[in-house]
């Protein structure tokens, strides 16, 4: 019983200690806030490149803003919702005059409030990394029907 007490011991601090190395502090995500696409040029330029140039998403304010006089102030909002960057959310989309760094749907939508990993120079612990089942929230059938898009998940963003 002796012989086996210190391997297992050995195993339970190691187990504990990868737990511990790659859980995300919930304060990390609480003090994260947005910080709009064009911060994630300088390290991530090609996918910012590719992303303005065949993402829809990078160009979607102009839909809204089109649209946004024959539209209620409720109906305004729900678009909101997956055209803008983190609208209804601490720091997130408000307007195009009060934040117009956030009134496109952005990379922070999929990947969450970017700050605290542009401050650490890209620690991506500190980022968001979605999965398929999050982005239904606004690629779903409703909206498919609603509007006669065909849903390009990816599609360009990378």
């Amino acid at each position: 019983m002796n012989r086996l007490r210190i391997p297992l011991s050995l195993a339970a601090a190691t187990l504990i200690g990868a737990l511990l190395w790659t859980a995300h502090p919930l304060s990390v995500r609480a003090e994260s806030t947005y910080v709009g696409t064009d911060a994630c040029a300088e390290c991530h330029e090609d996918q910012y490149n590719k992303f303005k140039k065949y993402a829809k998403k990078a160009k979607s304010a102009h839909s809204v803003k089109i649209m946004a006089p024959k539209l209620t102030r409720s109906e305004l909002e729900s678009c909101y919702g997956c055209h803008t960057t983190g609208y209804g959310k601490p720091g997130g989309f408000e307007s195009f005059e009060k934040t117009p760094h956030l009134s496109d749907a952005g990379c922070e939508v999929c990947h969450g409030p970017g700050s605290e990993h542009v401050e650490s120079g890209g620690d991506p612990s500190l980022i968001h990394n979605p999965e398929m089942n999050e982005c239904l929230t606004c690629h779903n059938e409703d909206r498919v029907k609603s509007f006669g898009f065909r849903p390009l998940l990816h599609g360009g963003a990378h």
